[in-house]
Order: C-alpha cells, then sequence, then structure tokens
C-alpha cells in the first residue's frame, strides 16, 4: 500500500505541473496584458493609469473594476490600420504555412521511407539550422539578397538576369526568410507522424487494386492528418505576430501585427493600445487551437 502511495504522488505532481507552469508563466503575464489594456494612455513612467492594485482594498479594487474602459478596443475597431494589419499577418501566415506543408510534406514523406540507419542523418540535417542563431540566419539572408548579393551574382553568372533583381524590402524576401526559418517545424510532426505508419496499410490497398495515387489520397494522407495538424499549428500560429522576418526582409508599404505591436509599444509608448492589440491576437489564435482540439475529439470518438 505505501510502495503505491508512494509511486501516485511523483506521477501527480507530474500531472499538475503543466497546469502550475501554465499558471505562472501564461495566465499571470496574461492577466497583467488585460489589466493594461483596459486602463488610460497617459505621458508618464509606466505611461497608464494603473485600474486596480490588490494593496488598495476590496472597495477601491470595486470601484476601480466599475471603471474600467474598453476605449482602446474601440479603438481598434475604429481604425483601419489595425483592421489591416490583422489581415495581413493571418494571409501571410495563411499562405506561408501552404507553402510550407507543400514543400514539408514531400521531405518528410521520403524521410520516412529511407532505411533506418539514414533516418537519423535525415533528421539531424533537418535540425541543423536550430544550432545558428535565429537572428544571425536571417541577416545571412539580407546578404544573399542584397544589391551585390550572392543571389544576384549567381543569376548574372548564369545568364539569367541581365541587371540585379531587387529581392530585399520585398514580399517575395520575407516568404523566402519564412519558409526558412519554420520549415523544420513543419517537417518534424510530420515525420513523426509518417514514420509510425505501418507499410502493411499501404501494401493492403495496392493489393486491393489502388494506384499509387490512390493509396497517397485514401491511406497515406488520412492517416498522417494528425502531423499536418500539428505542423500547420506550429507553424501558422508564430507566423501570425512574426515580427523579426517581416521587419527585416519585407517592404514597408502594409505591417504585419507583429510590427504594429511594436510600434505601439516602443515608438508611440502607448502601451494600453498596444496590449489590447496582443489581447485580440490571442484570442484570433486561440480559434485553430479549438478547432484543432475539436478535431482530435471528433477522431477519437470515431475510433472507439
Amino acid at each position: 500500500m505505501s510502495t503505491r502511495h508512494t509511486f501516485s504522488r511523483p506521477a501527480r505532481l507530474a500531472a499538475i505541473a503543466p497546469y502550475v507552469w501554465m499558471v505562472l508563466f501564461f495566465l499571470v503575464p496574461f492577466g497583467f496584458i488585460v489589466k493594461i489594456s483596459l486602463s488610460q494612455t497617459v505621458i508618464a513612467q509606466p505611461p497608464y493609469t494603473p485600474v486596480f492594485s490588490i494593496t488598495d482594498g476590496w472597495v477601491a479594487i470595486s470601484d476601480a473594476f466599475a471603471a474600467l474602459s474598453a476605449d482602446n478596443f474601440r479603438l481598434l475597431r475604429s481604425d483601419d490600420i489595425y483592421l489591416l494589419s490583422y489581415l495581413r499577418s493571418v494571409v501571410v501566415a495563411a499562405t506561408s504555412t501552404a507553402i510550407l506543408l507543400a514543400i514539408g510534406y514531400p521531405i518528410a514523406y521520403g524521410m520516412a521511407r529511407l532505411p533506418r540507419r539514414w533516418q537519423a542523418i535525415a533528421m539531424l540535417l533537418v535540425i541543423v539550422p536550430f544550432w545558428t542563431s535565429f537572428l544571425i540566419r536571417i541577416y545571412a539572408w539580407i546578404n544573399i539578397l542584397q544589391h551585390d548579393g550572392l543571389l544576384n551574382q549567381i543569376l548574372l553568372a548564369l545568364h539569367l538576369v541581365s541587371q540585379p533583381v531587387v529581392w530585399l524590402s520585398t514580399d517575395s524576401a520575407m516568404y523566402l526568410g519564412i519558409v526558412y526559418s519554420y520549415l523544420p517545424f513543419m517537417i518534424l510532426p510530420l515525420y513523426a507522424t509518417l514514420a509510425k505508419m505501418e507499410p502493411a496499410l499501404e501494401e493492403a490497398a495496392a493489393d486491393l487494386g489502388a494506384s499509387p495515387r490512390e493509396t497517397f489520397w485514401l491511406v497515406t494522407f488520412p492517416l498522417s492528418l494528425p502531423g499536418v495538424g500539428a505542423g500547420v499549428l506550429l507553424c501558422f500560429i508564430p507566423i501570425v505576430g512574426e515580427f523579426v522576418i517581416p521587419d527585416l526582409l519585407a517592404g514597408s508599404q502594409s505591417l504585419m501585427i507583429g510590427q504594429t505591436l511594436w510600434l505601439e509599444f516602443f515608438t508611440n509608448k502607448d502601451w494600453p493600445v498596444a496590449s489590447s492589440i496582443a489581447v485580440v491576437l490571442l484570442v484570433v489564435l486561440l480559434l485553430p487551437l479549438l478547432l484543432y482540439d475539436r478535431l482530435q475529439r471528433r477522431q477519437l470518438e470515431a475510433g472507439r
């Protein structure tokens, strides 16, 4: 009896640990962001009026809650720059994720079909970029894509162009940087799913007369959907809030929401508006997570 109790306590602690982590490092900081988003901007330090403080007592806190203001959220709805930033971020993230899936799926499929001894080497090649700083890798692309950079030198040497092509400060450079940076996040979950798939299932489909194309779309791809969903979420969600790549590689014609958020925080010093942008962004990003969770539950119920 005592042995069972000894082993059950660590198990319970291990189960509680993720929730404690989420509360301390997500919910509590997010609560501060919500608090700032409901306050008013002032020229002071910090640049907002505190809505309430737990040290003021319950009466003061109740009065503060009664005076909460949603003016910053109304501003987001009334100013087109914020709506356009959200829309551009979603469009860029969706387009980049589609490109990543189109490139990452064949790579992951090929890795899963390699002999076992070669799969570890292929996995190593995928994760090697993580050994170098993310910022350094993006700056390397600036050197490659600049007017007299390596890419233009190769194109001129091959006589594919007659003069250097403008790559930097374009959407093409931004998409190139995003796909390069996030490709491992798409490949790894896809490979993990495809590597566990039983080859006998594809062989059975072929024995029943299915062509290779039919076998892929009717057997392989449906069984790999959990990996597809995980890869899509791992790429789509951080790309929506991406700041570094668009700021360094893209043009300044239109901003993504990460850049708008940075400008409000550090240039305009408007912390309440920036916090409201962050709150809305989190709500937007929760939608695909809830959708994925719902689909996962349906699959579990269908498999019972």
